[in-house]
Formats: structure tokens, C-alpha cells, sequence
């Protein structure tokens, strides 16, 4: 009996700090994709660039005004360079209204439906999708994609 005690304790244990360092890391990687958001709103590329893997790949997808939906690819260099430019009268907020965060090893999934605000008033809304790879103990952002949809964001409120 007193074998089968320690051992249930053994396991309790063990899930508890798993349950710990799944919360450690879940914190980290949304601090890193707060940090980007930090920078964009501020328009200061130096904080975002913070964030990025040095190959990361930057996607936007939308439907246009056709009905097509469009994919439009990004690099790091362009992305830096328009938010280093973004007009300091111009204030982006970029609302998320959650995470849905998934790792396995060094490799962690960021689901984020948004609402961006452009100087106050309703711009878009959509989702992003992160991919984050731990480079030996620092996340970075390997993947970004972001779909924007200019109507129907109710349907987005109501999925979260």
C-alpha cells in the first residue's frame, strides 16, 4: 500500500509540474507576441524586430473587392520598414480578443481573432496565425499570417 501512495504522489507531482511549465511557457510566448504588438502600435520596428525569427515568413490573406480571395506575401525588411515609416498622427490598435496557444516541444501555434482600430474608429477584423520556434531558449516568430475581412466580424465575436 504504501508503494502505491508514493507512487500516485510521484504522478501527481510529476503532472503538476508539467501543468507548470506548459503555464511558463504559454506566458513567454504571449509576452513575445505582445512585444510585436508593442512595437506596431508604436510604430518601432527595433521592438518587433525583437519578436522575428531572421527567415520568418510574413502572409496576408483577404478577399478583395471582386469576391477573390487574394494572398499577398511580406518581407521581414518591408514589414520593418512600414512600421519604422507608420506616421506618428496615426494610432493603430490591434485588439486580440484571444489566444489559442498549442506547443509541442520547440515548436508553438498561436490562433488570435483581432479587431483593428485606426485611430480610434473600426478598421478590420480577422484572425492571426503564429508559428513560434524556441531558438534554444528565446521564442521567435518563424510564420505570420494574418486574414482581414472588412465585414461579418459579428460572427468572429460570437466564435469567442
Amino acid at each position: 500500500m504504501p508503494r502505491v501512495i508514493t507512487f500516485l504522489i510521484a504522478i501527481i507531482f510529476s503532472l503538476t509540474l508539467t501543468s507548470q511549465e506548459r503555464t511558463a511557457k504559454e506566458k513567454d510566448i504571449k509576452k513575445v507576441i505582445a512585444t510585436f504588438f508593442d512595437g506596431l502600435h508604436k510604430g518601432d520596428s527595433t521592438i518587433m524586430k525583437t519578436t522575428l525569427h531572421k527567415d520568418i515568413k510574413i502572409q496576408t490573406t483577404a478577399t478583395n473587392k471582386k469576391g477573390e480571395k487574394t494572398l499577398k506575401t511580406e518581407t521581414k525588411s518591408d514589414l520593418l520598414t512600414s512600421v519604422a515609416n507608420k506616421n506618428e498622427a496615426h494610432i493603430y490598435n490591434e485588439k486580440l480578443l484571444s489566444f489559442d496557444i498549442k506547443i509541442d516541444g520547440n515548436l508553438a501555434s498561436v490562433w488570435t481573432p483581432y479587431e483593428f482600430y485606426f485611430n480610434g474608429t473600426f478598421s478590420h477584423c480577422g484572425a492571426n496565425s503564429f508559428q513560434l520556434f524556441n531558438n534554444n531558449g528565446k521564442w521567435e516568430i518563424i510564420y505570420l499570417v494574418d486574414m482581414r475581412r472588412r465585414g461579418n466580424c459579428k460572427a468572429l465575436k460570437n466564435k469567442n
